[in-house]
């Protein structure tokens, strides 16, 4: 693999970047704060507004800390799809994990209205709707576990992933038709998603789930670069296909669907980084991507927060519009501009 010391210049580059999308997140929104008090707050000062110091601390930080998890969480977890499926079009929810997040959302949203109150819980709110989120990406997961235990092909386990998809959107659908105006307008809502309903409770619960998530990938770099060249030439490296398989579908699995509890289904940040990241980087070192689609995503959910937040306006925009406006005209750019996909 390439040395990875000329590749410290982009990562600092990088790196500044993120900060100063950082920010600019903190200072733009509904409510303009000067760029001296977000520094201030940034580095532990002393602010000399205290309404400015309640709307970092309690609102602006969570929320950006919030989407540089989201935005990490879902190109890392995008990139070990596309690898360890070997196709570009692989995203972090292809296995059907965001669809169980988003049917335990249905479920606890508008089960009530068809199953005469068996999945009303009580109050919905932001920490009843992580939970059944969580519970449905979990029981997927769960499931798709189990099914690769079975099958050892893994085109067919990308197969079974959408028909899982399928399977909930269906259900939802169901759900959909049956359930009143109020009930639907709420689901639709959270489908939305956002980054900035957080508490730092929820917040740190959220770190340590990406934190366990990026130890697996961590230690799946070796299998990932070797899935490259194919599954035959991974097992003649001496890879343990089975085991590297679980650990990159449990990493992806952790990362997609507590973010996607947490935030809701956002889209195209884990389908697109990890094709911006290759572009720019020019390679397919696993160490030098899985560092560097952490960073990419970070900074490309925060500026799209940003734009979504429409600085010195109350109005907010549906993040998952946001990104796509912003992000899909990027890639075609820049693969127009570089004429060939790496991968």
């Amino acid at each position: 693999m390439e040395s990875n010391t000329k590749y410290r210049i982009p990562f600092l580059l990088l790196f500044i970047t993120l900060l100063l999308c950082f920010v600019m997140n903190i200072s733009l929104g509904s409510v303009s704060i000067p760029l001296k008090e977000t520094f201030s707050a940034i580095f532990g000062g002393e602010l000399s507004n205290d309404s400015s110091k309640y709307i970092i601390w309690n609102y602006r930080f969570p929320k950006a800390f919030t989407a540089i998890l989201v935005g990490s969480g879902l190109a890392l977890s995008g990139l070990l799809m596309q690898t360890l499926f070997r196709n570009p079009l692989a995203g972090p929810f292809v296995l059907g994990i965001s669809s169980g997040a988003s049917l335990g959302a249905a479920l606890l949203i508008m089960g009530a209205t068809l199953f005469s109150g068996i999945f009303s819980f009580g109050i919905i709110n932001d920490i009843s709707l992580a939970i059944a989120s969580s519970m449905g990406s979990f029981l997927v997961l769960l499931i798709v576990v189990v099914v690769a235990l079975r099958i050892k092909d893994t085109m067919a386990l990308l197969i079974i992933g959408l028909m899982f998809g399928s399977i909930t959107a269906a259900i939802v659908s169901v759900l959909s038709y049956f359930t009143d105006a109020e009930k639907l307008q709420q689901y639709i809502y959270w489908s939305f998603g956002s980054v900035g309903n957080l508490s730092w409770h929820q917040l740190l619960l959220l770190t340590i789930i990406m934190l366990i998530g990026v130890v697996l990938s961590i230690i799946a770099i070796k299998p990932l670069n070797s899935l490259l060249l194919g599954e035959n030439y991974a097992r003649s490296m001496g890879v343990n296909l089975k085991k590297s398989r679980y650990i990159i579908i449990i990493a992806t699995g952790l990362l997609a669907g507590a973010i996607t509890a947490y935030a809701g289904p956002i889209a195209f940040i884990g389908l697109a980084v990890p094709h911006l990241t290759r572009q720019i980087f020019n390679t397919t070192d696993h160490k030098v991507l899985v560092p560097a689609v952490l960073v990419y995503g970070a900074i490309l959910m925060l500026i799209c927060d940003t734009i979504a937040q429409l600085p010195t306006s109350a109005n907010v925009l549906p993040i998952n519009a946001i990104t796509s406006i912003v992000g899909a005209p990027v890639v075609i750019w820049l693969l127009v501009r570089k004429k060939k996909m790496i991968f």
